[in-house]
């Protein structure tokens, strides 16, 4: 008894051998790449690779380079409202006064802390954009019942999933928390110099060092986000793969099956062929060569030139030939004309320029024959 059979791509049960093995225990595991088909679906769900740092990294930086660009006017228009404030201690508390205090908070926010906000808003949109593209659907935030299944949420509490996602907040815990002490080890030497400076001079210097940290951070979670971006992809393509099976499935559904199909166009090759042979009987002539080709040739008054009312080969030819002989059509032989007209022409098409004076000998001929029988 053999373990293994070629023929048949699997192996037989066997419990002798100790490399008898079934092939088909591995017909389940998703192997395949995801179909365009699968990725389109899944991200009209919104199950596609993002991450999340590399969007955290952008937005820090933007509003870090706005926030250093626009410093002194934001500390200067702090800086004036505030001494407005505490230069008037002595308003009454009534509901005027609150209500121009609240609407100078207003203004000072419009002034100072707007233009950050947009930038952030359009910068995290526009990297949100590049990494899922437009795409907005409510799948995430649909009401899902098995969600409030206690089981199902232990299950995804320890997945591995989470265990990575653990994993991974602890790495940037201990790389930013890494980079931060170094950064700070240097710098606190020499904060209690500040105590001599003005409040202008240590606010500058507290902010070329808070700036100078929030830079070096970023730049570190940049660096995370490019590498948990391609990790987020992967894992995408991951779950997103296929079994043989599932990919027979699309393809059935999408293209249809391959045996209806095939049925389809057998059935068409057969009405076609139906048709052509109505044609048949229609016929001035029957061109042979005599045994492989037939090619029914048609003429009537106003034509431009013979039209090719049906061909075939070998039986087909021949089941052409029996219905000419049943419907008198002439049959002519012409070994060369025959196997001109089969290879450059096809049904319905007009008989080619070259072929004219040939068709035209044999049309004459058969005209001639008819005259004859007539007479």
């Amino acid at each position: 008894m053999k373990c293994m059979e070629t023929s048949e791509l699997h192996c037989r049960p066997c419990n002798k051998s100790p490399f008898c093995f079934d092939l088909q225990r591995f017909a389940g595991d998703k192997t395949e790449e995801p179909t365009s088909k699968k990725r389109s679906d899944a991200k009209k769900k919104g199950q596609v690779g993002r991450s999340t740092e590399l969007s955290t990294a952008f937005v820090l930086l933007i509003g870090f380079v706005i926030i250093q660009a626009l410093w002194e006017h934001i500390y200067t228009s702090i800086a004036t409202y505030t001494t407005y404030i505490l230069s008037h201690p002595n308003q009454p508390v009534d509901t005027e006064n609150i209500i121009r205090i609240f609407i100078g908070i207003i203004e000072l926010l419009a002034q100072t802390a707007l233009p950050i906000m947009l930038a952030i808003m359009i910068v995290g949109l526009a990297v949100n954009l590049f990494q899922v593209g437009l795409n907005f659907n409510t799948e995430a935030i649909s009401f899902k019942p098995d969600k409030l299944n206690p089981i199902n949420g232990f299950g995804r509490m320890f997945s591995k999933r989470s265990l990575v996602e653990l994993i991974k907040s602890l790495l940037k815990i201990l790389i930013i928390g890494y980079f931060l002490y170094r950064f700070l080890s240097r710098q606190l030497l020499a904060m209690p110099q500040f105590i001599y400076f003005d409040l202008a001079t240590s606010l500058g210097q507290m902010s070329k060092i808070v700036f100078n940290m929030a830079f070096q951070v970023i730049g570190v979670i940049f660096l995370l986000g490019l590498m948990d971006y391609g990790y987020q992809k992967w894992q995408t393509t991951q779950d997103l793969k296929m079994t043989k099976q599932e990919v027979k499935d699309e393809m059935k559904q999408t293209e249809g099956d391959p045996q209806i199909k095939g049925k389809i166009r057998q059935k068409q090759r057969q009405m076609a062929m139906s048709r052509m042979m109505q044609e048949v009987p229609k016929a001035d002539v029957i061109v042979t060569n005599p045994t492989h080709f037939a090619v029914a040739l048609q003429y009537s008054k106003g034509m431009p030139a013979p039209r090719v009312a049906a061909k075939g080969q070998d039986l087909v030819a021949r089941r052409i030939k029996d219905i000419a002989r049943e419907a008198h059509v002439p049959i002519v032989e012409n070994r060369p004309l025959a196997r001109a007209l089969y290879a450059s022409t096809e049904v319905g098409d007009l008989v080619p320029a070259e072929l004219y004076q040939a068709v035209a000998e044999v049309l004459a001929y058969v005209y001639r024959l008819k005259h004859r029988r007539r007479a």
